[in-house]
């Protein structure tokens, strides 16, 4: 009876491994409309941050902040982000919210993009209204200053994961890789727009004499964008709310079909498949401590844990983190620093001198060159994500990835030797290549080695 009873166990098991029953439903095609309004977030935190580097390193200048301090306040956010980060992101796994899983996350980081600029970009004249008291208005300019910074940067900086989470759950292969590219093309052409829009001279201007002065007229374009871009984001494409799969099995079902579910005990955003048959108790009863098990894991996550899975990740899968770590390193502190070295080397103007000083107007015009560079930057970037894909056949992603990382490198070599306009203007087209690589090859990567490890596992 037992040797029976096992070889119907057997049996069954290899036809359900047969007939794939854990397989997901492949998500529908998605329409090019679609992916394109999903892709409006990248435009508008793009368009943001383009204004942040063109503008906050003379923010943090012109209200006087301590050159000790200055290194402190580009720290604060990635170590936040490295903390919260994980945390953030395994609530958002588990978020059993109507709306989704990861819009919630979006809109509330959005949210605090918003209130970041507003503090970065408008603390310094609320605090001058408020605060006579120059000693006390300087500190305090400083101080709300720094946190719109940290808060914007950690905002700006978290919400790409989700961006990129949302797109992957709603999305087959073949729309996640046309999404990425997208991705790559508006946040090339935010960044443009918000570069151009710094390089403008609102002096002269009849806005900057309605709205106030230069950096209130940026934050009210820059809100404007940002809004508008998330409310099509977050309308795009319908995300389906997580739920518990034994909600939808019937306490007749339950025992005999508990194994099967048990390591699929969530389901998100498409249909999970699951053919029902008679099982093994002994299966069924392995699925019951399967769950339990898996319960208890996300209980139990800590700290400690997530720093011991990015340990113990498997090489590929380090090997590309720690490059793109690296690569987000160096990019982002050309990006943070390029219009004062714009205005401090190339045009050799002075940010810590009088407001109405020579000096100091040549640093403002050597800022201003530096907006258009960056968008000279950002508009290379959008070209070059569409020349990757004719790109991808002869190079492979390996190949794009070294591309773009030696691109780079040659092109700040080059502008640290010859420091003058044309030469630095120049170079900023292989920025441009970096910055393309840098949004799409390393997700690409991640999406090819899952899919490389699901085949497998079919196989086996």
């Amino acid at each position: 009876m037992g040797g029976n009873m096992g070889q119907l166990g057997i049996q069954t098991c290899e036809s359900l491994a047969k007939d794939k029953p854990f397989d997901p439903v492949e998500p529908p095609k998605r329409p090019t409309s679609n992916l394109i309004m999903h892709s409006m977030a990248m435009l508008g935190r793009e368009f943001c941050y383009a204004v942040e580097a063109a503008y906050v390193t003379p923010v943090l200048l012109s209200v006087g902040l301590p050159k000790s301090l200055y290194s402190m306040v580009w720290l604060l956010s990635p170590v936040l982000g490295f903390l919260l980060q994980p945390v953030v992101g395994l609530a958002s796994d588990h978020c059993q919210a109507s709306w989704g899983r990861r819009r919630p996350y979006i809109l509330t980081l959005g949210v605090m993009m918003l209130l970041g600029m507003a503090l970065y970009l408008n603390g310094d004249a609320v605090v001058t209204a408020l605060i006579a008291d120059p000693r006390r208005k300087r500190i305090w300019a400083i101080t709300i200053t720094m946190i719109g910074v940290v808060v914007f940067d950690f905002a700006a900086d978290f919400v790409d994961g989700p961006i990129k989470a949302y797109l992957f759950d709603v999305c087959s292969q073949e729309d996640k890789e046309r999404g990425l590219h997208y991705h790559a093309l508006f946040t090339g052409f935010g960044g443009a727009l918000g570069y151009l829009l710094g390089g403008i001279d609102w002096a002269h201007l009849e806005t900057e004499r309605a709205l106030g002065t230069e950096f209130q007229v940026m934050f009210l374009f820059s809100a404007l964008v940002l809004t508008l871009c998330f409310i099509i984001h977050l309308c795009s494409i319908p995300e389906a709310p997580l739920r518990d799969v034994t909600k939808d099995i019937s306490p007749q079902q339950a025992p005999q079909d508990f194994a099967l579910s048990s390591d699929k005990m969530y389901q998100y955003g498409s249909i999970e498949k699951v053919k029902f048959g008679s099982v093994n108790p002994e299966l069924a009863l392995q699925g019951e401590k399967n769950k339990n098990s898996a319960g208890q894991s996300r209980k139990a996550m800590t700290m400690k844990s997530l720093l011991r899975t990015l340990v113990n990740m498997p090489p590929h899968y380090r090997c590309l983190c720690i490059s793109h770590f690296i690569g987000w390193t160096a990019f982002l502190s050309n990006m943070l620093f390029f219009t004062d070295f714009m205005g401090q080397i190339v045009y050799h103007g002075d940010p810590y001198s009088a407001h109405n000083s020579t000096e100091f107007l040549i640093y403002e015009r050597g800022v201003e060159v530096g907006c258009w560079g960056l968008c000279i930057n950002a508009m290379f970037s959008s070209l070059y994500s569409y020349l990757q894909r004719p790109l991808g056949p002869y190079l492979g992603l390996k190949g794009l990835y070294f591309l773009g990382y030696f691109l780079f490198g040659l092109g700040t070599g080059l502008i640290g030797l010859f420091p003058n306009v044309y030469s630095t203007l120049t170079m900023c087209t292989l920025f441009g290549v970096m910055s393309s690589t840098l949004y799409t090859v390393p997700f690409s990567l991640i999406a090819k080695y899952h899919r490389e490890e699901q085949d497998e596992k079919v196989c086996h």
